[in-house]
């Protein structure tokens, strides 16, 4: 909602801006995409390597219980 309002402001203000503004928001989303991928990749990976790395601890910790 706030972003809605921030444009209808802009729009108001300068109003070639705020049209520039729209048309170029997806395409500044398209163009993000692929790192948006790769960062969410990236995080599964270091999850998995995490999990590996505390694997021995967390057995020991569950078997004295």
């Amino acid at each position: 909602m706030t972003t809605f309002l921030l444009w209808c402001l802009l729009l108001f203000l300068c109003w070639p801006l705020a049209l520039l503004a729209l048309v170029l928001y997806p395409l500044v989303w398209l163009l993000l995409l692929p790192f948006r991928v790769v960062g969410i990749a990236v995080e599964g990976v270091l999850e998995l390597l995490w999990a590996i790395i505390t694997l021995p601890s967390r057995l020991l910790r569950t078997q004295r219980a």
